[in-house]
C-alpha cells in the first residue's frame, strides 16, 4: 500500500519536511496548514516541488469547527471553509479534513450537523474537492467515529466521506469493529499513530504523546485489519504529534517513521518483507577504548580468563562460560570504555541480514578478511552496533578461533549475559524500541520510571519472551547529557555470593552500598539477620518478586570505569526483574560526591 505521513510529525519547515519525507521513501505526505502557512514557497511552489521529488500530496488539514453550530455561525464558517479549498485546490490537492467540532458546536444533533456537511460538500464539489469527516477524541459532541459515520451517512454526499484515525478511536476505548460497516467508497482517509497507556486528559496525551507504530502498546494491526475488510486502498498515513520528533533531525525521523510502516505491513502480511526469527542468546559485548586496561583489571577480579588477542586486530577477548567479553582498542583514540557494540546469535543470521536491510537498518561496516567469520551487522538509533551469527551447534561461535596466544578457560561462577542495559538519549529512546522490536523481533515491556538523584529515568526493557536475551533501555531526563548515565552489562552467576567472595580477595572495588539500605531490606522482607549481614559484607543487594512463586534475586555492581560498570545477578525460582527497586541505591552511589 501507498506511504504516507502527515507534515506535523517532523521537525523544520515544509521544504526540509518535503526534502526528508522523499529521501526516506515515502509515496506522499498530508500537508499541515500552519506548516504552509509559515512557508515561504506558495502554494503552487510547494505543489510544484512535491512533484520533482516524486511526492504525492494527499490530503490538507485541518479545517476545523465548522458543524452543529447556529445559522449565522454556519455562514461565516463556509466562507473560511471556501477559503481553506481554494488553498487546498492550489496544492492540487483534492481531499480536505474536517475535523469534529470542539470549540464552537451548539447543537447537539445528527441532523443539523449532517445538514451543514451536505452544505460544505456541495461547496466544496465546486473546487473538485472531497471532505473527510473525522471525529476527535474530544470533540464537543462527536468523540466517536461510529457517530461520525452516521452523520456522514446522513449527509449523504458524494464529495462527505470519513476519515479513521487510529488514536481518536482506540484512545478512547471504542472498538473498531464497526469499521468493517462502513463501505469503502466512503472511507476517504486512514491515519495512524501508536501511544503508549497515560493517565491524563486525551487532548494532551494526542499534542504530545503518540508514537509510531510499533512503539506503543495499540493493537494498530487489529485496527487496520478491520480498515482493510471494509474494503479500503488507499494511503497508510502517520499523523504522529509528538514533541521529540518536532525537535530532532527531520531526515532520520522520516526514516524512522517510514520503517514503523513497513514493520506494521509486515505485521499484517502486505508485504514481503524476509521472516527471521529472534536471537536465542547474546554472542558477546564490545567496550571500546583507547585504553581498555582498567576494564582488563575488573574482567580479571571478576574470574574472566584473557583467550587472546585477535589474529588481525588490536582486539583481546575475555571469557567466563558463555559470556564473552570483546576489549577494543581500534580507532578509539580518546574515547573511554563504554559499549561499542552487542552480538547476538539467531537461528539464520542470513534471514535476519535481509530482514534488517529491508527495514532500512543502517550497516555498520568492520573490517574482515576472508578467513575470518562474517557477521550481519547494523546500527541502532544510538549508535551502538548490533552483529549477528547463527547459533552454532556447540554454542561457542567460529571467530572465537581468530584469537591467539590466551589461556585456557577455568570453571567458575559466571555463566552468561544476563541483560546489556543501554542509556539512551531521548532523541532516540522511542526508535530504539522500534528497531529491536523490528530487526530482532524483541517484545517492549511497559516503560517504567526509576527515581534518581537528578530526576525520573524512563526504562523500558525490550526482550525475548524466554528471557535468553534482555535490553533495558534507560533514558535520562532531557537536562541530563546521556553519557552522564552509565552503561552496564549483567552476567548471570551461580554462586554469586561465592563470586562477590573471591573478587574482593582478589582486590575487586564494589560499589558503596549505605547501611540504611540493609535496614530497609530487614524490615521490607523479614530477612534473617545472618543473611543481612552477608550481605552487607560485600555490598550485595537483595530483591524478590511479586507473590509467593516470585523468587528472590541477589546481585552486586563494580565501580564504574569510563562509562560502563559490570552487575552480577544470580536469580533464583524463577525470578524474572531486575532488581529495580534497588536502582535508586545504585544511582545514587554511582553520582559524584561533592565535598
Amino acid at each position: 500500500m501507498q506511504t504516507s505521513i502527515a507534515t506535523v510529525s517532523l521537525s523544520g519547515s515544509l521544504v526540509e519536511k518535503l526534502h526528508a519525507c522523499a529521501a526516506a521513501g515515502f509515496d506522499g505526505v498530508e500537508i499541515f496548514e500552519p506548516d504552509l502557512i509559515a512557508s515561504d514557497h506558495s502554494p503552487e511552489e510547494v505543489r510544484a516541488l512535491a512533484g520533482r521529488l516524486g511526492l504525492e500530496l494527499y490530503l490538507y488539514q485541518p479545517l476545523r469547527d465548522l458543524e452543529g453550530v447556529d445559522e449565522e455561525t454556519f455562514a461565516d464558517n463556509l466562507r473560511r471553509a471556501g477559503a481553506t479549498f481554494r488553498t487546498a485546490q492550489r496544492l492540487g490537492i483534492d481531499l480536505v479534513l474536517v475535523c469534529s467540532n470542539v470549540a464552537t458546536a451548539t447543537v447537539d444533533s445528527d441532523e443539523v450537523s449532517a445538514d451543514q456537511l451536505r452544505r460544505i460538500g456541495d461547496l466544496a464539489q465546486e473546487f473538485g474537492i472531497r471532505i473527510a469527516y473525522e471525529a476527535l477524541a474530544w470533540g464537543r459532541f462527536v468523540d466517536d467515529y461510529r457517530r461520525a459515520w452516521r452523520i456522514a451517512e446522513l449527509a449523504d454526499h458524494p464529495a462527505v466521506g470519513v476519515c479513521l484515525d487510529s488514536f481518536h478511536v482506540l484512545s478512547r476505548g471504542h472498538d473498531p469493529a464497526a469499521i468493517e460497516q462502513i463501505p469503502a467508497h466512503k472511507i476517504f482517509f486512514l491515519q495512524l499513530a501508536d501511544a503508549q497507556p497515560l493517565s491524563m486528559d486525551v487532548l494532551s496525551w494526542s499534542r504530545h504523546h503518540r508514537k509510531f507504530p510499533g512503539e506503543g502498546a495499540f493493537d494498530l494491526a487489529g485496527f487496520v485489519r478491520h480498515v482493510l475488510a471494509a474494503g479500503y486502498d488507499g494511503p497508510l498515513s502517520l499523523e504522529v504529534f509528538n514533541d521529540t520528533f518536532r525537535q530532532t533531525d527531520p531526515g532520520p525521523t522520516a526514516v524512522h517513521a517510514l520503517r514503523s510502516l513497513l514493520w506494521l505491513q509486515d505485521a499484517l502480511h502486505l508485504i514481503p518483507i524476509t521472516d527471521a526469527k529472534p536471537p536465542v542468546g547474546f554472542d558477546f559485548v564490545e567496550i571500546k577504548a583507547e585504553d581498555t586496561s582498567e576494564v582488563e583489571v575488573l574482567l580479571g577480579q571478576l574470574g574472566f580468563t584473557p583467550r587472546g588477542r585477535h589474529r588481525s586486530k588490536p582486539v583481546s577477548l575475555w571469557t567466563a562460560g558463555a559470556a564473552r567479553v570483546v576489549l577494543n582498542e581500534q580507532q578509539a583514540r580518546d574515547q573511554l570504555p563504554h559499549v561499542a557494540a552487542i552480538g547476538l546469535q539467531v537461528p539464520d543470521a542470513d534471514a535476519t541480514s535481509r530482514r534488517a536491510a529491508e527495514l532500512m537498518a543502517p550497516v555498520a561496516y568492520r573490517r574482515t578478511y576472508a578467513s575470518e567469520q562474517p557477521f550481519g551487522a547494523a546500527i541502532a538509533p544510538d549508535g551502538t552496533e548490533f552483529f549477528w551469527v547463527t547459533d552454532p551447534p556447540d554454542g561457542v561461535p567460529a571467530w572465537v578461533g581468530e584469537f591467539r596466544d590466551g589461556l585456557t578457560e577455568a570453571p567458575g561462577a559466571v555463566h552468561r549475559i544476563d541483560h546489556v542495559n543501554l542509556s539512551q538519549p531521548w532523541q532516540t529512546a522511542d526508535d530504539a524500541v522500534l528497531f529491536l522490536a523490528g530487526i530482532f523481533g524483541l517484545s517492549a515491556d511497559a516503560p517504567g520510571q526509576l527515581p534518581g538523584p537528578t530526576g525520573l529515568i524512563r526504562s523500558q526493557v525490550v526482550r525475548t519472551d524466554d528471557g535468553a536475551v534482555r535490553m533495558p533501555l534507560n533514558v535520562a531526563p532531557q537536562a541530563i547529557d546521556a553519557a552522564q548515565l552509565p552503561q552496564h552489562v549483567a552476567f548471570g552467576c551461580s554462586d554469586v555470593i561465592g563470586l562477590a567472595r573471591a573478587a574482593r580477595g582478589a582486590g575487586l572495588e564494589f560499589l558503596a552500598v549505605p547501611d540504611n539500605y540493609y535496614d530497609y531490606l530487614r524490615g521490607r522482607f523479614g530477612l534473617d539477620e545472618t543473611l543481612v549481614a552477608e550481605l552487607r559484607d560485600l555490598s550485595l543487594l537483595y530483591d524478590r518478586g511479586p507473590g509467593r512463586d516470585g523468587g528472590h534475586f541477589v546481585h552486586f555492581y563494580t565501580r564504574t570505569v569510563g562509562s560502563v560498570f559490570f552487575e552480577f545477578v544470580q536469580r533464583f525460582d524463577g525470578y524474572d526483574g531486575y532488581g529495580v527497586d534497588n536502582a535508586p541505591v545504585r544511582l545514587a552511589a554511582q553520582r559524584p560526591r561533592r565535598s
